[in-house]
């Protein structure tokens, strides 16, 4: 049944898994396990199959293909120049691979930067740095101070290529296990990410799913081919450009709320609508992602009971207690319901917030300006959202809500009408494995997990 899959998340909370159709298209069922980060990731992947075994009759001799996020996904450091050039350009190629970063550097790298690295445990670092035949000190300066940490660990070098030689030679006496890409930025305000973003793609499967522990689940699944957030990426694009045999639903904006971070992803160009305002930064990409490892609802509650706090937000205690007890519980009873639902909107607000572009004003010589940074997302109109709480939430659409801009302002450019669909199956991250294998089947497995909500007024 070769038209048959299974697609697995390998998640920091929960291990899904979705049995799927080619043929017609369709989920034959769904199920999931807490995840067993602490003890062997492969207990609940094992347990989740099983469900899916009982649902479906058996799955013997059906092809599994997986993403994981497992342990909070890939850690990554990026090391740039200037913090609003090549630092920028580094961050965009690492969060479009499905990265989470955990520390930014621009300039000189210092000996207390260094420990500091050395104790964000990074997975992997992306050092850039430097447009081709530009300055060549500062990657070369920190490519020096990188060699004498204590990491073993893969480093893309995505920076100056002229440079690459002596980086390749400071590397030599390290423990550090160098990857040259071209430069992700190879000119003033030119974006060159896709060769990175490979890179990173590649080491992930080479290294950092065997230093998860995952090595038994990879021996369950035929194939663990990507970081999950890749593939969410993936899907929102096709969702939203669709292919030739089946039309997308065009310009969107997803939220995936998880345990451990919340992602936003924006498929659009992001143009200004303003026509006054003048665009500062580098390009906005087309298909872009950002990750807040700060705002997952159940492994990092105590920050978003701090924004929950802040905006005077009242939240059951007794619920609190249960989840910090449990990171895997699902709610049981109104208190928890509530609360689970006040986290999510939270983590949406921020999210959102953090991801969409922003006009200001400034005054010169020559009067008023008004400038605009990051992507201008005020047409679009489909917002998505997915994870376990929007699916399971019963007013997912008050959650939805929190990315529409306020009436009465243009400070944040995010969209000011919109259908709010959520992802019922959980099935985004399934399509994302399905997409480049069979793209049009993905699609139209997406679309009929998707349920319209309506907006409360």
């Amino acid at each position: 049944m070769e038209h048959r899959k299974i697609l697995i998340d390998l998640g920091s909370t929960f291990t899904k898994a979705a049995a799927v159709d080619l043929e017609s298209a369709t989920v034959i069922a769904t199920a999931k396990s807490p995840s067993t980060v602490q003890e062997d990731v492969s207990i609940g992947l094992e347990k989740t199959l099983a469900a899916i075994a009982r649902e479906t009759g058996g799955i013997e001799g059906l092809e599994i293909i997986a993403c994981s996020s497992a342990a909070g996904g890939l850690r990554m450091v990026s090391i740039g120049l200037v913090p609003e050039l090549s630092a920028e350009a580094a961050t965009r190629a690492a969060l479009g691979a499905g990265a989470k970063m955990v520390g930014h550097y621009s300039y000189k790298l210092s000996s207390g930067e260094l420990r500091q690295i050395e104790e964000q445990a990074p997975d992997i670092i992306l050092l850039a740095g430097g447009t081709d035949g530009g300055n060549e000190a500062i990657i070369v300066h920190n490519a020096g101070v990188l060699a004498q940490s204590r990491l073993s660990l893969p480093v893309i070098v995505a920076g100056n290529k002229c440079a690459y030689d002596r980086i390749g030679e400071i590397f030599t006496a390290s423990a550090l296990i160098p990857r040259f890409v071209a430069n992700v930025m190879p000119e003033i305000g030119r974006l060159e990410v896709e060769a990175c973003r490979e890179a990173i793609r590649e080491v992930f499967m080479e290294n950092i799913v065997r230093a998860k522990g995952l090595d038994r689940a990879m021996q369950i699944a035929n194939q663990v081919i990507m970081p999950t957030p890749a593939a969410v990426l993936k899907a929102a694009t096709l969702l939203s450009q669709g292919t030739k045999d089946e039309p997308g639903l065009g310009e969107l904006v997803a939220v995936d709320v998880g345990g451990a971070t919340t992602d936003v992803y924006s498929i659009a160009k992001g143009t200004p609508t303003r026509s006054a305002a003048r665009v500062t930064g580098l390009p906005e990409p087309f298909a872009k992602r950002t990750v807040e490892g700060d705002l997952g609802v159940r492994h990092n509650l105590d920050s978003l009971l701090r924004l929950c706090e802040s905006n005077h937000v009242a939240v059951d205690e007794a619920a609190v207690l249960e989840f910090r007890r449990d990171p895997a519980r699902l709610p049981r009873n109104g208190g928890e319901t509530a609360l689970d639902t006040v986290l999510a909107h939270m983590a949406v607000k921020v999210s959102f917030e953090r991801h969409v572009g922003k006009l200001s004003t400034i005054y010169g010589p020559h009067g008023e300006m008004v400038v605009q940074t990051g992507k201008d997302l005020r047409e679009v109109t489909t917002v998505i959202g997915t994870g376990g709480p929007l699916a399971n939430s019963p007013c997912p659409q008050d959650t939805l809500r929190a990315v529409l801009s306020a009436p009465e302002g243009v400070e944040r450019l995010g969209p000011q009408r919109a259908r709010f669909y959520v992802d019922r199956k959980y099935v985004m991250y399934a399509a994302g494995l399905l997409a480049a294998t069979a793209p049009t089947a993905a699609l139209r497995i997406m679309k009929r997990s998707l349920a319209e909500v309506s907006a409360a007024g």
